[in-house]
């Protein structure tokens, strides 16, 4: 079997390349990192995996689209005259919404943010693989959705976004979560391939991790009291300066349940190896404050208590002054 991996240069096209002679012994692994790399790909294959579409960090720096990557894909599929085509999505096209169902099946309505540009193009994405199969009779394509994916080492920007976010929120209660490990990953997509899997698949670990369980992997951070009007511009100012710039509309997903069933892959005979718990610690670095005992962050968090409370009467005083200036400077205004 010949099987051309594109857009394979991140962390987990190594790893698809091993699950793949791993599974399938015999087979030619063919790494297409480019569209130079496409051009020079042998005349023929059986099976295109498409791992670039779903790599957010790669199409921001290269300021392509998913769906332009996916085109490009199945323009590659049909010179090589492959028969199937693996296209690697994401869980983000369900969307995140307080009405999802808990957890959400491959029969559920794509609503990804609309704000969230890389979610819809990955949509739109999975509808061209559709009509890529419906071309021609006997083509297979298998459309694999993973949720957050993680290994040690560097990590997305996407991903690290998500773990930034998730089990944070200010006083609020969290959603649930999970936590794909990127080898289990590599070994769905691996299956795809040697069982020819047709259809849209869910990838992710067994169950899910409870909004206060990721709280307390995180090793919860000492918190500080914020009055109601401020934890929305608190948050976002979290979201600006934590991690870097993040995408629009990615900050659903860490308020609404988006969380997947595995049940159809399942019983296509993959089986996750790593919990979710276990993925997010090896992928995540313990915070300071969790070296720090638990009296001392009582002691920090009531010292930056005092600190905030100074700081709000600062700015209420400040906001009067400049108030009462206004009104004296403003003609017909009291003096």
């Amino acid at each position: 079997m010949i099987v051309v991996l594109t857009g394979s240069a991140g962390p987990l096209g190594a790893r698809v390349a091993r699950a793949l002679r791993g599974q399938l012994g015999d087979v030619q692994v063919i790494v297409a990192n480019s569209t130079e790399d496409q051009a020079q790909l042998i005349d023929n294959c059986d099976v295109v995996v498409d791992l670039g579409a779903s790599d957010y960090d790669r199409r921001a720096a290269l300021r392509e689209s998913a769906t332009e990557v996916a085109a490009s894909t199945l323009f590659t599929a049909d010179r090589l005259f492959a028969s199937q085509v693996v296209f690697v999505s994401s869980a983000l096209v369900y969307g995140a919404l307080a009405n999802n169902p808990v957890p959400l099946t491959e029969e559920a309505v794509l609503r990804p943010d609309v704000e969230f540009v890389f979610a819809r193009q990955l949509a739109s994405a999975e509808e061209l693989v559709e009509q890529w199969r419906q071309a021609r009779p006997g083509r297979v394509t298998c459309v694999l959705r993973p949720v957050v994916a993680l290994a040690a080492g560097r990590n997305s920007r996407l991903s690290a976004a998500l773990v930034s976010g998730l089990g944070r929120r200010f006083a609020e209660d969290d959603p649930p979560s999970q936590f794909l490990h990127l080898d289990d990953l590599a070994s769905a997509i691996a299956l795809a391939v040697a069982r020819r899997l047709d259809g849209v698949y869910n990838v992710a670990p067994d169950g899910w991790v409870a909004g206060e369980r990721v709280r307390a992997l995180s090793g919860e951070r000492p918190r500080i009291p914020v009055p109601e009007r401020l934890t929305e511009v608190v948050g976002r100012l979290r979201w600006r300066f934590q991690r870097g710039p993040i995408p629009p509309g990615l900050r659903s997903y860490t308020r609404e349940p988006w969380v997947v069933s595995n049940g159809r892959l399942r019983a296509a005979g993959w089986r996750p190896t790593v919990t979710n718990e276990q993925t997010y610690v090896e992928s995540t670095e313990a915070p300071w404050w969790t070296m720090v005992s638990p009296k001392r962050r009582q002691e920090l968090a009531l010292g930056a208590g005092v600190v905030a409370a100074a700081v709000a009467v600062l700015v209420a005083v400040f906001v009067g002054r400049w108030r009462f200036n206004r009104r004296r400077a403003t003609p017909g205004g009291r003096g």
